[in-house]
C-alpha cells in the first residue's frame, strides 16, 4: 500500500511492502518513509550518462 500526506514544509510518500522468504511465506512488513517535496520539482532529465 502507499499513501502520501503533506506534513508541513513536507510532503511525504509513505509505502508497506511485505517481506516473504524464498518459500513464500510471510516475514513481516517494510515501512518506507520519503519526504518526496523536492522529488516532485524535478524538471528535466537526468540520465545515467549524464553522472560525473
Amino acid at each position: 500500500m502507499e499513501f502520501w500526506i503533506s506534513l508541513g514544509p513536507k510532503f511525504v510518500h509513505i509505502g508497506y511492502f511485505p517481506v516473504r522468504n524464498e518459500e513464500g511465506e510471510y516475514l513481516g512488513t517494510l515501512e518506507v518513509t520519503q519526504d518526496i517535496k523536492e522529488i516532485q520539482e524535478v524538471e528535466g532529465e537526468r540520465r545515467l550518462l549524464d553522472w560525473d
